[in-house]
């Protein structure tokens, strides 16, 4: 597989230390790009971001609308930016969903104009946006916020508050529809919660719950839950564990996908904080779909990870890689499952892809303070769109740092 540099997109213009989004704001039938600047000024260990600004750009790179004003002086975040892209009103139209002046806003994706804003539930529920079916309509319609680490708050499609919890929620709570009941059930940290907000069963393991996937990883044809944390455990849809891998010391990221289909079952990557006082050596493992160890790297080159993620679909064969960027030491890149290089990107920055004008195939974003480049793997004209608006994947619509996700395989 080879990807090739289709497109560079000017995106200063949206400030410094941006976080992308994607969506088909203006029902075109291409994605847009939204690049998103938080507040800054504090550790965001501790305090959750609100949105400074947010800057709309098509793929031929013209400004469609901007909601705020950049800030020059901007430093770089570590942790969630309280926005989403999504439908939330079911008119057919997406919205742009964001925590901004002390308010949970919707904008008018096609305009940049306000639709609604309404209070947050409490002064600190602003740390990152889920969007989920809790109530079984067939259709994503509530939103949860949160604070950063205790609390969280579930909303109906008018942004009243349905339920509260308090608890060990960690960074970003995943919604699945776990026991097929029609409403999706929320991993919340280490406690899955039903629609209504009361705990189902308790996953054990310490500290707080960095990264959440859910995947068939053994092929019964039930979804099972994979939680990266200090180690790396498995559950059943009902809450039993299948196994525990422990040779992580902090495992930042989790991701599953058919990393080597000539075995059973879905494979689990992930990046481990190989050594707690020198982030520098984080390092990328594979485990097997039994929790067995099948690959871990023993890096020794300076720099960082940031994350390390299964990427699907590059090249319209619905192959699934892995995708790490790399500061520092190492480049951005792609790799297969046995962590072979499938492609270096030239330069640092963050990364997201998406299917951008409805072909089928993903093309991958790559972006820094100043552009985007966009690399495809197949054949694809971004200036022509879909016969009528792209869906929003769930992936899109719960646009987390912390890269939680769903395998469908």
């Amino acid at each position: 597989m080879e990807l090739k540099e289709i497109r560079k997109i000017d995106i200063s213009a949206a400030g410094r230390y941006c976080r992308m989004w994607l969506g088909d704001i203006d029902g075109d039938g291409r994605m847009e790009i939204v690049m998103v600047q938080p507040d800054s000024g504090f550790d965001d260990r501790y305090w959750p971001h609100s949105v400074r600004c947010a800057t709309a750009y098509d793929l031929g790179g013209e400004v469609l609308w901007q909601i705020g004003t950049p800030d020059p002086d901007a430093k770089p975040s570590g942790s969630d930016i309280p926005a989403q892209i999504y439908d939330i009103d079911g008119d057919g139209k997406l919205e742009f969903i964001c925590a901004m002046d002390d308010e949970l806003r919707s904008y008018d994706g096609r305009t940049g104009k306000l639709k609604s804003a309404h209070p947050l539930p409490d002064p600190h529920a602003h740390d990152c946006i889920i969007i989920a079916d809790l109530e079984g309509r067939g259709r994503a319609e509530n939103i949860i916020v949160k604070d950063r680490y205790h609390k969280l708050w579930a909303l109906d499609r008018d942004f009243n508050v349905m339920w509260e919890h308090e608890g060990n929620v960690g960074h970003y709570p995943w919604p699945h529809d776990l026991d097929g009941d029609g409403a999706e059930e929320l991993i919340a940290g280490y406690t899955v919660l039903s629609g209504r907000g009361e705990p189902l069963w308790t996953v054990d393991m310490k500290d707080h719950a960095d990264c959440i996937w859910i995947g068939d990883i053994n092929g019964d044809g039930r979804p099972e839950a994979v939680i990266g944390g200090d180690d790396i455990t498995a559950y059943t849809n009902d809450g039993r564990l299948l196994w525990r891998f422990t040779d992580t010391v902090e495992s930042q990221n989790v991701a599953i996908g058919d990393l080597r289909p000539e075995l059973p079952g879905l494979e689990i990557c992930g990046l481990d904080r190989i050594d707690r006082g020198n982030p520098g050596l984080d390092g990328i493992f594979i485990v097997s779909s039994e929790g067995k160890s099948l690959y871990k790297e023993h890096r020794t080159v300076p720099g960082w990870s940031s994350v390390c993620t299964v990427i699907n679909n590059l090249d319209g064969r619905d192959t699934d890689n892995i995708l790490a960027y790399r500061r520092g030491g190492l480049p951005n890149a792609v790799y297969d499952g046995y962590l072979n290089t499938v492609f270096e990107f030239p330069f640092d920055g963050y990364v997201l892809w998406g299917d951008l004008v409805g072909t089928g195939a993903n093309q991958l974003i790559v972006y820094s303070q100043t552009e985007a480049v966009i690399y495809s793997a197949v054949p694809v004209d971004l200036d022509k769109g879909a016969d009528g608006p792209l869906p929003q994947p769930k992936r899109l619509y719960n646009n987390t740092r912390y890269w939680g996700g769903e395998c469908e395989k």
